[in-house]
């Protein structure tokens, strides 16, 4: 399992090498959904400021490592 596989609530599809990414304009933009309460959802889109796709994997992989990293998190089982 990967370690972005092991976020709770990341789907990941293995053969997308772009997921989460989306691209506006020609700029790549990181695009997730948070659940802040079992009633409602929140869409995210943050420019990743590239449009450059390998730099925006990049960016997208050092953000999820950034959620990972955070303390507190819930872990789902292996």
């Amino acid at each position: 399992m990967t370690k972005l596989a092991q976020l709770s609530g990341i789907r990941v599809r293995a053969q997308n090498p772009n997921h989460h990414l989306w691209i506006n304009n020609g700029t790549w933009f990181l695009h997730y959904t948070l659940y802040p309460t079992a009633f409602t959802r929140q869409r995210i889109r943050r420019s990743l400021g590239t449009k450059d796709i390998n730099a925006a994997r990049s960016r997208r992989d050092r953000f999820f490592a950034q959620l990972l990293a955070r303390p507190g998190r819930k872990q789902i089982a292996a």
